[in-house]
C-alpha cells in the first residue's frame, strides 16, 4: 500500500488495529467491496467500523460479515443497512486458495484495512489469519518491549 502523499483519491476509511495482535497474519489480500450508492457516499464522510468484521466464504462467494458503514443522513429514502453483509470481489483462483485455507488449514480470514485506492474506489485488505493463543501474545509483547529498549540503549550509547 505504499501510496505517495500528493494522491488526493487515496484515504483509508477503517482500520482494524486490533487484528496484528489477536492473529498472526500469514497473508493479505486486497479485494473490491459491492456497495449501494449511500454506503459510499457514507464511507466518503469516514463513518465506518472494521473492527468487529470478518469474512466467510459460503457459497463460492467471499462475503464481509458485520462491517458497521453509518447511515447517510441526505439518503433517507433510499438508504442501507448497517450491518448487512457485503460481497468481496476476488478472482476465482483467489477465492479457491482462500477456501482451502479456510477449510483445511482452520486459519480465518481478517478484514485489516478499508481505504478508497488512487482511482477513488473502495477496497478492502483481508488477512489470512491463524488466531493466537495468550502465550504467543505474551511473546510478541516481550519481544516488542526489547526491541524498544534495545534502541534506547543504542540512542544513549550505554
Amino acid at each position: 500500500m505504499a501510496q505517495t502523499k500528493s494522491d488526493p483519491n487515496y484515504k483509508i476509511i477503517a482500520e482494524n488495529r486490533r487484528a496484528r495482535y489477536d492473529y498472526a497474519i500469514e497473508d493479505d489480500l486486497e479485494c473490491g467491496v459491492l456497495l449501494q450508492g449511500s454506503e459510499v457516499k457514507s464511507l466518503r464522510v469516514n463513518s465506518a467500523n472494521v473492527a468487529e468484521s470478518y469474512a466467510s466464504v459460503e457459497d463460492a462467494e467471499l462475503w464481509l460479515v458485520n462491517c458497521y458503514i453509518a447511515p447517510y443522513e441526505q439518503a433517507k429514502t433510499w438508504g442501507h443497512e448497517e450491518r448487512r453483509r457485503r460481497k468481496l470481489l476476488v478472482k476465482r483462483k483467489e477465492l479457491a486458495r482462500l477456501w482451502s485455507d479456510t477449510q483445511r488449514k482452520g486459519m480465518t480470514l481478517v478484514p485489516l484495512v478499508m481505504y478508497f485506492n488512487h482511482r477513488g474506489k473502495v477496497k478492502m485488505k483481508i488477512g489470512i489469519a491463524k488466531g493466537k493463543k495468550n502465550h504467543d501474545k505474551r511473546a510478541d509483547s516481550a519481544k516488542r518491549d526489547w526491541g524498544r529498549q534495545k534502541q534506547r540503549l543504542l540512542r544513549h550509547g550505554e
